[in-house]
């Protein structure tokens, strides 16, 4: 064992120092964690019957969900500043055995939701390339796109990061140009229509929260950010001003300038005709390249999330070492190949399967980071919180309300196809950790020995947590 830890501790001298990342990267890999720009919010007119929904719904939905997961990762993601972020969150609150759920749950929705963007890609291309309608070159296409991607995030986490800021301020400024386009065909009354009759709440409930989710999901690169105690907070205010913004203002901008009629067509892709209906030709054509682009970017944070959560995970012991080798980048590579493995597998799966599935099992996860918010607040008060919410506990419980409400919404309007896959991934987490904890046992695979450096940031070893916690983890989640 001692032979290995040297071998180890020598690769990692051969390992580029990575680059840390800075405020603007990681405002920028926020706003494609959540949103890329608003590509996929047509639908939220189509199914809320009408504009009014729509804004309204941007405008409260990011006051009693965006808001209070951003406040709360801010807080935890300070005070546990290290790669995998919610994972170690619940370890700490109710044990290692729901801190794996958490990551299992959260990896493979992460996945599910990283599937759709090379399709995504691909869609709109088709449109100038109609041979990509065909599987013979769609196939090849997809996997060209999907190694490319993954080759980017082996190269590092930094490139990564300017990157979203490039791909950021392409994809956005055509919408600041359609805007100002519109104003003089804008009638603010177009804003107030809504047909009830034809309001589809599930389908806007499922846009809605697909649109303004994952605010938690940077919180894995947390041992990657310079000074995270500063940085976290001024990030993450940073991208809900960015992300509201880049919602409404399309949003009003083409609802305003275009008759209320025009509200059925409202649909994924549809900002690309406003723009030719605003513009002309050649605006559409720069939205279908912004909206191309912008899925790039999202393929890329979510790729680096996932990948980051997977090493963090083996570095506290849950999953075998071969999770945290990183490459001469300090990038962990098998992290990475694992994440995109699963991208290549998943994207069979049609769009609205996709967003419900990820929607369900991400929604799981966030009860139980509300239920570790609260309980951290309670069990350990004197847990170093470099960034604070300025509540007490109770106050922090009313702030988890709003957001456990509207989660538990969106898993009760899923579909009972939804509800038996979810189950189906869950009964496998469940049985997976077991499984891992004998494989540690029997030493049949390598895993990370426990540190006490853990203790720097209040996390216990896994040893500890167990002893903690004892067999009462299950007990925990639910007092």
């Amino acid at each position: 064992m001692g032979e290995e830890t040297i071998a180890n501790d020598e690769n990692v001298a051969k390992t580029k120092p990575s680059p840390k990342l800075t405020l603007l990267p990681l405002v920028f890999l926020i706003f494609y964690e959540v949103s890329g720009g608003p590509f996929g919010v047509e639908d939220s007119v189509k199914s809320g019957g009408g504009p009014l929904l729509a804004l309204l719904g941007f405008l409260i939905f990011p006051l009693i969900w965006s808001i209070p997961e951003a406040l709360i990762t801010a807080e935890l993601a300070t005070s546990f500043p290290e790669n995998g972020g919610y994972v170690v969150w619940i370890s700490s609150a109710f044990g290692p055995f729901w801190g794996f759920q958490e990551g299992f749950w959260k990896w493979f929705s992460g996945v599910m939701d990283n599937a759709l963007y090379p399709v995504l890609f691909l869609d709109y291309l088709k449109h100038s390339f109609p041979v990509l309608n065909h599987v013979a070159a769609r196939v090849p296409a997809l996997l060209v796109i999907t190694f490319s991607l993954t080759y980017l995030n082996y190269r590092g986490l930094h490139i990564v990061g300017f990157s979203a800021v490039l791909l950021a301020v392409f994809s956005l400024c055509p919408f600041v140009v359609m805007a100002l386009l519109a104003v003089p065909r804008i009638k603010p009354q177009r804003w107030l229509f809504v047909d009830f009759k034809k309001v589809n709440w599930r389908g806007y409930f499922n846009t809605m929260f697909w649109n303004l989710n994952y605010w938690d999901k940077a919180s894995t690169l947390a041992g990657e950010v310079e000074n995270p105690g500063e940085t976290f907070p001024k990030a993450l205010f940073g991208a809900v001003l960015l992300v509201m913004g880049s919602y409404l203002i399309p949003l009003m901008a083409g609802t305003g300038a275009l008759r209320e009629s025009s509200s059925d067509e409202w649909s994924d892709g549809y900002f690309a005709e406003v723009g030719m209906l605003i513009g002309g030709v050649w605006l559409k054509g720069w939205i279908q390249a912004a909206a191309a682009m912008s899925n790039l970017g999202l393929f890329e944070a979510e790729m680096s999330s996932d990948a980051f959560q997977l090493l963090g995970m083996s570095e506290i012991g849950m999953l075998p070492a071969f999770f945290g080798q990183r490459s001469k980048y300090g990038t962990p590579t098998i992290s990475i190949l694992c994440s995109a493995t699963g991208v290549i597998f998943l994207s069979w799966l049609s769009f609205q399967e996709i967003i419900e599935f990820l929607n369900f099992l991400y929604a799981l996860g966030m009860l139980l980071e509300f239920a570790a918010f609260v309980k951290l607040r309670i069990k350990k008060p004197d847990l170093n919180r470099p960034y604070r919410v300025p509540l007490n506990t109770f106050g922090t419980l009313l702030l988890c309300i709003p957001p456990s409400m509207l989660v538990i919404l969106v898993m009760v309007l899923a579909a009972p196809k939804t509800f038996l896959i979810s189950g189906v991934i869950i009964v496998i987490g469940f049985c997976l950790y077991p499984f891992l904890e004998l494989v540690k046992e029997k030493r049949w695979v390598r895993f990370i020995p426990e540190e006490p450096r853990r203790q720097v940031f209040g996390v216990p070893t896994e040893s500890q947590l167990d002893e903690e916690h004892g067999h009462e983890s299950s007990a925990s989640l639910l007092s």
